[in-house]
This record gives C-alpha cells, sequence and structure tokens, in this order.
C-alpha cells in the first residue's frame, strides 16, 4: 500500500484507505469528487515541476496536490 502522492504515471490501484488526519474540508472535497474507498484510479500524469498530480477515476480526469492525495492511501495493482 502507498500514498496516491507516491505513484508514478501508468500505475494504478485501488483506494484502501483516507487518512484520519486529513482535514475537514479535503475529506469532503475528496469525496464529492467520489474519491472513496474501492474506487479504481491511474496516474496519468506528473505535472512538468511534479506537482499537481492527474489522474483518472470514475471516468473523468482529477488534478490534486501531493500535498493533498498524500492523504489518500492505495493498494497498486502489479
Amino acid at each position: 500500500m502507498k500514498r496516491l502522492s507516491e505513484m508514478r504515471p501508468k500505475e494504478e490501484g485501488v483506494i484502501a484507505e483516507i487518512s484520519k488526519e486529513i482535514p475537514l474540508s479535503l475529506k469532503r472535497r475528496i469525496l464529492d469528487m467520489g474519491l472513496v474507498r474501492g474506487t479504481s484510479v491511474k496516474v496519468v500524469r506528473n505535472a512538468p515541476l511534479g506537482d499537481p498530480v492527474e489522474f483518472e477515476a470514475l471516468g473523468y480526469n482529477l488534478s490534486l496536490r501531493k500535498n493533498e492525495a498524500k492523504f489518500l492511501f492505495v493498494e497498486v495493482e502489479e
């Protein structure tokens, strides 16, 4: 299991856990995007300077900053 912020482009996985240390406003935003346990995610690309990270989930592309993505833990599919 690794943090979503640590994943590399083309890696895929399933959200396994949301950190309990996540700020409430960010948690609400992430849940509103549909990023709940069991959601499949695939990293599409990193920005040229490494932040934000673009990934695909639920049929659309999202971007999160690494300091936001670090609260999501993903089971990586090999």
